[in-house]
């Protein structure tokens, strides 16, 4: 019976060659043709070079060399013959072949270099990609208009060390295998380190000739320049086993995830690009449509290339996804909305599906938020089961869209990654870009269906343009109970009840019958205020170096712009290791304050500020390391120039560091921290510094 099953598997695919062949034979064939005979299957090797030339749209293509003089002078040009015969002895072609087929390969880089004004590097693995090319035997008009394409089409722009491709691809990870990108944090193995030849040459550079060309024939079939992501996500996953238990260090672990694509056989290839489909389709679409101008020669959408992706807390997700993947059938990516913006502002308006928490809890009520962060994942599960369209696997956290506001809504992000919570993603945009876009479609016109998108607590639906609430006639339900679901879970989540879990379980599973709004309104405490320490009559408003007195204790203005990162701004070595106990124990140490260092994208580390006489130090904890911590800071006292706080959350001070003349204050390092009992650790730290100006003025 299963050699029967073989014998019919060869002959399907006797049939589809001759097929694919016919097709191919009679000219006018286009790849999408191709890809309905081929349906994924690894290309006949005599029919390659024809489906290749196909998919990369160069069939019929002119010599672009042909009125090239021919000249092999560039000032790197024996480097580039180097590295090309280098190639040619890796090839079986007879001996009167490869001199012929040496040039060929030279002058299709060399051309490239003067066309593209591009300098030529050994690092580029620009032969590395021309190999699969070189196999296929092509002529050379061929040969160079198939390695521009691939150039142009599938290899990204900056794709080198620290090169914007690679920080996009550890937002993927991140987003997919949260604790596995965690581990090569720690070990501080970024993508570039050891996926730097994995995407530059396409996978060539580590695996056979057969393997590559297995590889391109999936890749190039797909005519979708992302898909090597997901192709170089499965290797990192099915490593991921490996990666986890390695003791070695870091330079051993680089070459073995490195090298890893070169463990790739013929037999692999099929599960590889499965995998790679099931990921793909389990990624948001943003992930392409945000950063389409990483491929390609035009240079329109650049300018939407000033996103730092190195700074980014994970993936972000346009705000016209959201409002689009909840609608749709059937599989795809589905969002779980968490709204992390202020009570007040929620309950002005908010997106009708999303599910309210408040950043402000992580530090005001910790007990309180750990709950709510508990009901949140119930709820998240109930509306999934109870195909609810407010359900999602994917965790999507929604702020204001104001980079101050959403500092909080950082933390809470921070805390759902170090939990290693996969598919977490952040509103693009924030709830602006919410409003923005809902205008620009024209949300409140009579002839579309948008308008039950905008909900307010208090009843009635918010105003596209304006915060304030508005009377709407179809305030009351959107046919499926959303609004006045979300509306009961805030309750829920606010209500201090043991059956806090039960109540929003049961507002989920109750979507389909529309319920009346439930008001909800909150009167926030009035939080006292860092207390101030400096008044206009203390010693410090005495000049100093001729110049006015710059430092102070206040409490933060709601938009402050001297946000630097101090990383850079230390003047001691950050990477030194040293006993925590030991240095508390210093003769020379006078305060010794526990705290978390809070990083302005939300992350959190375990710190200890140590004060001396002169300097203040913060000790970061080595979680991998007992009693051990990082010298993450080391700044000079009379550097400090204010220390705020924020009037909701006194115990979030910041420590800003510069220095002054006559032109007035420089900003030159910021650094956070949540700190116990702030109030006391300013006050020692305040009478601190004021002891070292009034030594320094005498």
């Amino acid at each position: 019976m299963e050699l029967l099953k073989q014998s019919a598997e060869v002959i399907r695919e006797i049939v589809k060659e001759k097929e694919l062949a016919d097709a191919l034979e009679e000219g006018g064939c286009d790849l999408e043709t191709v890809r309905n005979i081929i349906q994924g299957r690894q290309l006949p090797a005599d029919l390659r070079a024809k489906v290749w030339k196909i998919a990369l749209n160069v069939v019929g293509k002119g010599d672009s060399l042909a009125s090239w003089d021919g000249s092999l002078d560039l000032p790197e040009q024996s480097i580039i013959h180097k590295d090309c015969q280098g190639l040619i002895d890796q090839l079986s072609v007879p001996e009167e072949e490869k001199s012929v087929l040496l040039v060929d390969i030279e002058s299709v880089i060399t051309f490239y270099c003067k066309s593209r004004n591009v300098k030529y590097s050994s690092c580029l693995g620009w032969i590395h990609l021309l190999k699969p090319l070189v196999h296929l035997r092509l002529p050379r008009s061929d040969l160079y208009n198939c390695f521009y394409a691939i150039m142009n089409k599938f290899i990204p722009r900056d794709c080198f060390m620290k090169g914007r491709p690679f920080h996009l691809f550890r937002l993927l990870l991140q987003y997919h295998e949260p604790e596995l990108c965690s581990f090569l944090d720690t070990k501080k193995m970024t993508p570039d380190s050891y996926a730097l030849n994995w995407l530059g040459s396409l996978f060539s550079y580590y695996c056979s000739v057969e393997v590559t060309q297995a590889i391109w024939d999936g890749y190039l079939q797909q005519a979708d320049p992302f898909f090597i992501y997901f192709l170089m996500l499965i290797i990192l996953v099915n490593a991921k086993d490996v990666i986890l238990a390695q003791q070695s260090d870091k330079e051993e672990m680089i070459k073995f995830l490195e090298t890893s694509p070169a463990n790739l056989d013929l037999e692999d290839i099929e599960d590889l690009f499965s995998l790679a489909q099931y990921y793909c389709s389990k990624t948001p679409a943003s992930f392409r449509k945000d950063n389409h101008s990483l491929f390609g020669s035009s240079l329109l959408g650049l300018k939407d290339d000033d996103t730092d992706l190195s700074q980014a807390l994970c993936l972000a997700v346009s705000v016209s996804e959201i409002l689009q993947a909840n609608q749709q059938q059937g599989e795809g990516v589905r969002f779980f909305v968490v709204d992390c913006r202020p009570a007040e502002q929620y309950n002005a308006g908010h997106l009708s599906t999303a599910f309210h928490l408040d950043s402000d809890l992580m530090l005001q009520n910790p007990s309180e938020f750990a709950q709510s962060v508990k009901s949140l994942l119930e709820a998240q599960k109930q509306s999934i089961e109870s195909g609810s369209i407010a359900g999602g696997e994917h965790l999507c956290f929604m702020g204001s869209g104001r980079e101050e506001e959403d500092m909080y809504m950082n933390m809470v992000l921070a805390h759902f990654l170090q939990k290693n919570k996969e598919y977490v993603s952040i509103a693009k945009g924030g709830f602006m870009a919410l409003q923005q876009h809902l205008a620009d479609i024209n949300v409140e016109g009579p002839e579309n269906g948008y308008g039950h998108w905008i909900a307010s607590t208090s009843g009635s639906r918010s105003s596209v343009n304006s915060s304030v609430d508005g009377d709407s006639p179809n305030g009351s339900s959107d046919g499926k109970g959303v609004k006045s679901l979300v509306n009961k879970m805030t309750v829920a989540l606010k209500t201090k009840s043991v059956n806090v879990k039960e109540k929003v379980i049961s507002f989920i599973e109750n979507t389909s019958t529309p319920v009346d709004r439930i008001p909800f309104n909150i009167s926030w405490p009035d939080r006292a205020s860092l207390e101030r320490h400096v008044s206009s009559s203390d010693r410090v408003g005495k000049p100093y170096r001729g110049v006015k007195p710059v430092f102070s204790i206040g409490d933060e203005e709601e938009y402050d712009t001297d946000e630097i990162d101090s990383s850079s701004m230390s003047d001691d070595d950050r990477k030194e290791v040293v006993n925590i106990q030991t240095w508390i124990n210093k003769p020379d140490v006078k305060y010794n304050f526990p705290c978390n260092e809070v990083k302005e994208n939300g992350h959190m580390f375990p710190s200890h500020l140590l004060v001396t006489a002169t300097h203040m130090y913060c000790l970061r904890e080595i979680p991998s390391r007992k009693g051990l911590a990082y010298i993450q800071s080391r700044q000079a006292l009379n550097s400090v120039v204010k220390i705020t706080s924020k009037k909701k959350h006194p115990e979030l001070i910041t420590f800003k560091y510069g220095n002054s003349n006559t032109s007035g204050i420089e900003i030159l390092a910021v650094e956070r921290y949540l700190i116990p009992n702030a109030g006391d650790a300013t006050k020692a730290i305040k009478q601190q510094i004021m002891k070292v100006l009034d030594a320094l003025e005498s």
